[in-house]
């Protein structure tokens, strides 16, 4: 499987895409994504608590009430840019790589996808904006419900979700015959389209973007729907529910991730002298107010 970028012909070797460059490392790439349980780091058991939570609360009946609630984009209008700021007094509990405000990662994610495609505006733009969604914790919705990997809901929990062992123990579904099975409510090879995911961020904004128009290509939409879903893009999960569509979507997500996750630092960006450049790209793909 190889991607090649139209604007940009640009082959991409799979097995470089999770052992990325030099240049785009701050530190050792196995100090990433540590879940490993140390009840004495206070980091290691916010984002454990913020798992369990997770684990235990997102079901089938669960996520349709939060499609109810928010896929009505009827909370509040703003702008991307105020969207993005408000990013500044979120640190996200599920995060054991940084412990900075959102909006800091947001545009070192953009950055370096900026840096290796200075061609791909369309590509910095999605780097910037991928966590956007995550405003929701501002409109009272728990943390647990926004942050962290996502996962199917209505089907048996992968075996690579992170904390699988014993965070589920307390969700209904897993006594549900109709969602505890390894295909549960799905048809098998359905496609990631038909399936339900855990709520949070991902999902979110992927809605909010299609719901007021904006011009983003394909990749750059699934490449927000899906960054998260790292049981099925890192961890190997669900292929039994995934269509060839899907392993070309996981390419592009999986090329996402260079940025997303190995540039979280804290080496921090200039953000006030980047924000010209990226107003523009927010005017030309998602002008305005945007309906939330």
């Amino acid at each position: 499987m190889r991607i090649i970028i139209e604007e940009h012909p640009h082959v991409l070797d799979v097995s470089e895409l999770l052992r990325p460059e030099a240049k785009f490392v701050d530190k050792e790439v196995s100090k990433f994504r540590d879940y490993t349980v140390d009840e004495n780091d206070p980091l290691k058991e916010r984002v454990r608590k913020t798992y369990k939570l997770m684990h235990t609360h997102q079901t089938v009946d669960f996520v349709k009430g939060r499609h109810a609630e928010w896929l009505k984009f009827d909370h509040f209008k703003v702008t991307i840019r105020e969207a993005l700021e408000k990013l500044n007094d979120l640190v996200d509990e599920s995060d054991p790589d940084l412990d900075l405000p959102n909006i800091v990662h947001a545009f070192q994610t953009a950055e370096r996808a900026r840096e290796e495609f200075p061609e791909l505006d369309w590509l910095h733009l999605t780097g910037l904006i991928h966590d956007l969604g995550k405003v929701m914790a501002f409109y009272g919705e728990p943390q647990w419900a926004v942050v962290g990997d996502t996962f199917p809901v209505g089907c048996e929990w992968g075996p690579n979700i992170v904390y699988r062992e014993d965070s589920f123990v307390d969700n209904p579904d897993g006594s549900n015959s109709k969602y505890n099975t390894k295909n549960g409510m799905y048809q098998p090879n359905c496609g990631l389209e038909q399936l339900t995911m855990s709520w949070g961020h991902d999902e979110y904004l992927y809605r909010v973007l299609k719901h007021n128009g904006c011009t983003l290509p394909e990749q750059a939409l699934h490449m927000i729907r899906y960054h998260s879903f790292y049981p099925w893009h890192s961890g190997g999960d669900y292929h039994h529910l995934t269509n060839e569509k899907d392993e070309q979507t996981k390419q592009w997500v999986l090329m996402f991730n260079r940025y997303d996750l190995y540039t979280k630092s804290t080496t921090l960006p200039d953000i006030d002298a980047l924000w010209p450049y990226y107003q523009g790209l927010i005017d030309k793909y998602c002008p305005g107010e945007l309906e939330f």
